[in-house]
């Protein structure tokens, strides 16, 4: 489920109508706060519409029986209403409207079956990854009644744009100006329902939304074009009533309000059926400017850029890289870093702004990078070889003494109870730690701070293995270990700002001779902070019955916890990577999954059966 970003806009600030659900509706919808916007609105309608949905009907023949009653013929009792369909008059079965609710089956040219309208097959993982008689692959919301040959014709085809009657458009599919509303409302559903399974991403084309680029803005388009029918209303109202024999429990709320959409996606204004319209947003944000790129390694490149201006408010900005859409900041920071990239290889990056209506700026002034080759380990502020310590005689280069040199950086190193004799990578500087020697190793002061650092260390003539620690500005930070076979070792996540002055220096107990080489560190930046994103996190399936797969993209270590609706920790477990988590033995409901690198957490919506 999306991750909430806390954007703190208020409703009335922005433009929006207040949301206040009729009179029938205020129980149903109760546990919502209709005063919040975008994300923050959706993931509350996310945790209603899974709490809701308290019956799981069957495939078959639970979903046949449910949609000879929700799909029924306003004008023929004794028919259905055929999805993508649209005459029935030109003796072509294919496009009919309507047929006989009692011609259920798989026959072409006579019978209806059941159109998911979110294909099976464009999940990730595939809807029935679960099985087939149990959500999402049964989930009436999804399945609409269609002549069997016009399915088959849709097949797995994403939704485009297109005009008129149903068919195909290219390699994708037009569902028609009838049905056209219906399926964006069906598909935002399946994402507000299934999450990450089924973002409308996965079964539409078309540009991405400016505040949650997993969206479409064809959706919204069709979901403002085409209002809501008798039909859809009718079938929200049946599986909305827990009395009635097949209804799921739940409502798909975009049917109950078109104008959601707009609230959470911005867009053009769609109907708004529990009141009026907003006052209507049409003014873009201006370019962003002064883009910059910094930072760059051999697959991710910092960029940051000057905030634009807007007369309601920027709410995201938009990455494109050569040309392509690529990553959202998802708030209005002005700094992120593009991540997925290729070694060696020069790219152009460009930016634009977005507001909460979906205004955009023009795309910025591009600016070009080049990524470092692979393996070579990062845009260093300091690295040090030790090849400049002067190569002489008086004093011997074997004699254990205080050490001063000119680095390669150019400011001025110093070692304690120090050699200069010894062969590492190259020439490497080594210190004698034993008992009472205090041998140790300083740079000068460096200004642009630390992020990693990298370091290769050998233990020297005889002794043990032990660690060697690491302060920054006085403060230990970290321990490298030290063997008999030359170690490089990389401490991650430093983070110190500023001016910094680095001591490699023994914590073991007895101590050795140890020799030191290649000390590098990269320069600090907040953008290397916190990475750890909701892209970077996946679960399925989800619903889940005994297993749950759950995949942390940057194989990071991961603390995964599961938490109840109150609280409670059920389950935690240490994961790099892909794992899985036994649920079997969690009581069906709804809980909260939370997967945590560091001091960054993801939480995530887990439904078990």
């Amino acid at each position: 489920m999306k991750k909430l970003y806390f954007l703190f806009l208020l409703s009335s600030a922005i433009g929006f109508a207040q949301l206040t659900p009729p009179a029938e509706l205020q129980v149903y919808y109760n546990d919502v706060d209709f005063n919040q916007t975008q994300l923050d609105l959706f993931n509350d309608l996310a945790m209603n519409v899974a709490a809701k949905h308290t019956n799981y009907i069957s495939y078959t023949p639970g979903v046949w029986n449910a949609s000879k009653i929700t799909d029924e013929d306003p004008l023929n009792p004794s028919n259905v209403l055929l999805i993508y369909g649209y005459n029935d008059g030109d003796g072509n079965h294919v496009t009919d409207r309507t047929r006989s609710k009692n011609l259920n089956g798989g026959n072409s040219g006579t019978d209806w079956n059941r159109e998911h309208t979110f294909p099976n097959g464009l999940g990730q993982p595939n809807l029935d990854s679960g099985g087939s008689n149990v959500p999402p692959y049964a989930d009436a919301h999804n399945l609409r009644p269609s002549d069997v040959q016009m399915n088959s014709n849709r097949g797995s085809r994403k939704f485009a744009i297109g005009s008129g009657d149903a068919g195909t458009v290219g390699a994708n599919w037009y569902p028609g100006d009838e049905w056209k509303g219906d399926a964006a409302r069906i598909l935002m559903y399946m994402y507000l329902r299934y999450g990450d399974q089924c973002k409308p991403s996965y079964a539409s084309i078309g540009t991405t939304n400016a505040i949650d680029s997993d969206m479409i803005n064809l959706l919204l388009d069709w979901n403002a074009e085409d209002p809501v029918s008798d039909i859809e209303k009718n079938r929200n109202s049946y599986h909305g009533d827990t009395s009635e024999t097949y209804a799921q429990g739940n409502r798909n709320p975009f049917i109950d309000n078109p104008y959601i959409a707009t609230v959470i996606w911005g867009g053009p204004e769609a109907e708004n059926l529990w009141g009026s319209q907003g006052s209507g947003d049409m003014e873009p944000p201006t370019v962003p400017s002064n883009l910059m790129a910094s930072n760059e390694t051999a697959t991710s490149v910092d960029l940051n850029w000057t905030a634009s201006t807007d007369n309601v408010g920027v709410v995201t900005y938009n990455i494109y890289v050569d040309g392509q859409y690529n990553i959202s900041t998802n708030s209005t920071a002005t700094t992120i870093t593009v991540n997925a990239l290729t070694s060696e290889t020069t790219y152009s990056f460009a930016v634009l702004a977005a507001d909460l209506a979906n205004n955009t700026s023009a795309l910025s002034t591009p600016v070009s990078a080049t990524t470092l080759a692979a393996g070579s380990g990062g845009n260093f502020c300091v690295a040090e070889t030790f090849d400049n310590i002067p190569d002489n005689s008086s004093p011997p280069n074997s004699q254990y003494l205080d050490r001063s040199w000119t680095g390669d950086d150019g400011g001025q190193w110093s070692a304690k109870r120090a050699r200069t004799d010894q062969i590492l990578n190259s020439r490497a500087i080594a210190f004698d730690a034993r008992d009472d020697k205090d041998g140790s190793v300083t740079s000068p002061s460096i200004d642009g701070g630390i992020g990693n650092l990298t370091i290769t260390t050998l233990r020297l003539f005889s002794g043990g293995s032990g660690n060697l620690d690491v302060h920054v500005n006085g403060v230990l930070k970290g321990s490298v270990p030290y063997s008999d076979s030359p170690t490089t070792t990389t401490i991650d996540d430093i983070n110190v700002e500023g001016t910094v002055s680095i001591v490699i220096s023994e914590n073991t107990n007895g101590g050795d001779r140890v020799a030191i080489d290649d000390l590098s560190w990269t320069c600090y930046s907040a953008l290397g902070l916190n990475k750890f994103s909701d892209s970077n996190v996946e679960i399925y399936p989800n619903p889940a019955s005994d297993v749950l797969q759950i995949k942390i993209s940057n194989r990071e270590k991961s603390i995964v916890s599961i938490y109840n609706i109150l609280g409670k920790i059920i389950k935690t477990q240490t994961i790099f990577g892909s794992d899985q988590i036994n649920v079997n033995d969690l009581s069906s409901g709804i809980y909260i999954l939370k997967a945590t690198q560091g001091t960054a957490t993801i939480s995530k919506k887990l439904i078990k059966q």
